[in-house]
C-alpha cells in the first residue's frame, strides 16, 4: 500500500493523515467548500477539492470519490467513520475498482448494518441478546411480537444507527403508531421502512468492546469502553476501563466478542457494542463496522495506534502478537459546537480556537483559528482525550483541558461536560444512559 485516499472529514481526516505518514504511506484528502481551511490539508500528501457544499453533494457522491482516487492514483480508500463507512455498495465499488477498502469487507458492512440479521447471526454464535422479534410486517404480527416481549419494549429501525427513528412503547395502544413512527423516519433517513421490536432496558450502561480480526479465523479484542453518558443517543463522554464492574466479568465478555468474531471470520476492525443491565446481562446492541470515534480512549490505554493497525490490516498484514496490557485510565470528552439548551449546532467563524497543550491530554480536532462552523456537517468541534494512572486523574486532567480550550465565535457544550464530569454519580462510577437527561432536568 503506498497511498490513500481518505474520502471523510474533520478529526478523522487529520488522524488518518497522521497514521499514513507514521507508515510512510503518502495520503490524500478531499475537502468540500465549507472544509477549505482545514488545517489538514497542508498536512496531507495532496487535497482534492469536492464539487458541491452538502454531505450528499460532497462526502455521500461516491463517484466523485472514486474519480479522485483513480485520478490521484491510490490504491486504498479509508472512509473514517460516519459518510460512507458503512457503506456496503461502496466498499463493493472500491473493490471492483481494484482498490483496497480500508475496512471490513462489503459482506461484513451488509450484515451486521441489518439490526435484525445482525442480531440473528450474534445469537445463533453464542452472543446474548435481548428478547426481541424479527422484521414486523403487519399489526398481527406487532401483537405477537408485543405478546412475547412484553411492555415496555423499544421500535427500532433495521438500518441505520445513532439512536434514529426508536420509539419506546409503554402501554400496548401505543404501538401501531410507534411503528409507524419509526417507518416513517427510517424511510427518510435510511430509505428503508423496515423495522423490529426489542425489549426497553430503562437504565442500562452502554459498553462496547474493540475487536481486531484478520478475517481467517484470528481475532483480538482490546478490552472495553464505557459509553453511558449520552445525549439523544448520541454519545458524549467514553471511558476505559469501565467503572464499578469486575475485571473478570469484563474480561469473560470481551474473550466471549473476540471468540464468536473469530468463528465467523470477521475481519478488520469493529467494536460489538452491548447494553449491560444491573442483574448482570449484557446484550448485543449492534456492530458498528468501522473505526469508531472514541477510539482513541483505547488507543490510550493500550499504547496500540488503533489506524494504523487498520490499515495494516486491510494490507494484509498479521494482527499483533500479543494483546497489550492495560495501562492506567483514559477518558474522552467531545467538546461540540452546540446549544445545549435547545440541542440545535452553533454555527459561526471560529475567531477564537485553540487547544491547550497539556501534560497526558490529546486532542483530536479538524479545526483551526478563524475557520467556520457550517450546517452542512457535524458540530464536533474536537475530542479531548487524557489519560492517567488512575481515573480520577484522567477526570482532572479532561477538566483542567475543557477550562484552557479557548473558543470563540460559536456556543459550545463545554459547561455540560464539566458538570457530568463533577457530577458524583459520574464519579463514583454509577452509570447508565440516562445521567445526562437527569442533570439537565435538575
Amino acid at each position: 500500500m503506498h497511498k490513500v485516499l481518505i474520502a471523510n472529514r474533520g478529526a478523522i481526516a487529520r488522524r488518518i493523515v497522521r497514521a499514513c505518514a507514521t507508515l510512510k504511506i503518502s495520503s490524500v484528502v478531499v475537502f468540500a467548500p465549507a472544509d477549505a481551511e482545514a488545517p489538514y490539508l497542508s498536512e496531507a500528501t495532496e487535497a482534492y477539492p469536492l464539487i458541491g457544499n452538502t454531505a450528499l453533494e460532497t462526502y455521500l457522491d461516491q463517484a466523485q470519490l472514486l474519480a479522485i482516487a483513480k485520478r490521484c492514483g491510490a490504491d486504498a480508500v479509508h472512509p473514517g467513520y460516519g459518510f460512507l463507512s458503512e457503506n456496503p455498495t461502496f466498499a463493493s465499488k472500491v473493490c471492483e475498482s481494484g482498490l483496497i477498502f480500508i475496512g471490513p469487507s462489503p459482506t461484513w458492512l451488509e450484515q451486521m448494518g441489518d439490526k435484525v440479521a445482525a442480531r440473528t447471526l450474534l445469537a445463533q454464535a453464542g452472543f446474548s441478546v435481548f428478547a426481541g422479534s424479527g422484521l414486523v410486517q403487519s399489526a398481527d404480527e406487532a401483537a405477537r411480537a408485543l405478546a412475547k416481549i412484553g411492555l415496555p419494549l423499544v421500535v427500532k429501525p433495521s438500518g441505520g444507527g445513532g439512536g434514529m427513528g426508536m420509539s419506546v412503547v409503554r402501554t400496548e395502544s401505543e404501538l401501531n403508531a410507534a411503528i409507524e413512527r419509526s417507518r416513517h423516519i427510517a424511510t427518510q433517513a435510511f430509505s428503508a421502512d423496515g423495522v423490529f421490536l426489542e425489549r426497553w432496558i430503562e437504565r442500562p450502561r452502554h459498553i462496547e468492546f474493540q475487536i481486531l480480526a484478520d478475517g481467517a479465523g484470528g481475532a483480538m479484542h482490546l478490552y472495553e469502553r464505557e459509553c453511558s453518558v449520552q445525549r439523544r443517543h448520541q454519545k458524549l463522554i467514553e471511558e476505559a476501563p469501565a467503572p464499578g464492574l469486575s475485571r473478570a466479568l469484563l474480561n469473560q465478555q470481551a474473550d466471549l466478542a473476540e471468540r464468536i468474531c473469530g468463528e465467523l471470520g470477521y475481519d478488520n476492525v469493529g467494536t460489538l457494542e452491548t447494553l449491560y443491565e444491573d442483574s448482570g446481562q449484557f446484550g448485543f446492541l449492534e456492530m458498528n463496522t468501522r473505526i469508531q470515534v472514541e477510539h482513541g480512549v483505547t488507543e490510550a490505554v493500550t499504547g496500540l495506534d488503533l489506524v494504523a493497525t487498520q490499515i495494516r490490516l486491510a494490507a494484509g498484514d498479521p494482527l499483533p502478537a500479543d494483546r497489550p496490557p492495560l495501562q492506567g485510565f483514559a477518558v474522552e470528552a467531545r467538546l461540540y459546537a452546540e446549544d445545549t439548551q435547545t440541542g440545535f449546532p452553533s454555527t459561526g467563524r471560529l475567531t477564537v480556537f485553540r487547544p491547550p497543550e497539556l501534560y497526558a491530554v490529546r486532542i483530536e480536532t479538524g479545526f483551526q483559528e478563524g475557520q467556520w462552523v457550517t450546517p452542512y456537517f457535524d458540530p464536533l468541534l474536537a475530542k479531548i482525550i487524557a489519560h492517567g494512572d488512575t481515573r480520577e486523574q484522567a477526570i482532572g486532567r479532561v477538566l483542567v483541558a475543557l477550562r484552557a480550550f479557548s473558543v470563540e465565535g460559536v456556543t459550545t457544550n463545554r459547561d455540560l461536560l464539566s458538570r457530568v464530569l463533577r457530577d458524583q454519580a459520574f464519579l463514583r462510577g454509577e452509570l447508565d444512559t440516562g445521567i445526562v437527561s437527569r442533570l439537565q432536568r435538575g
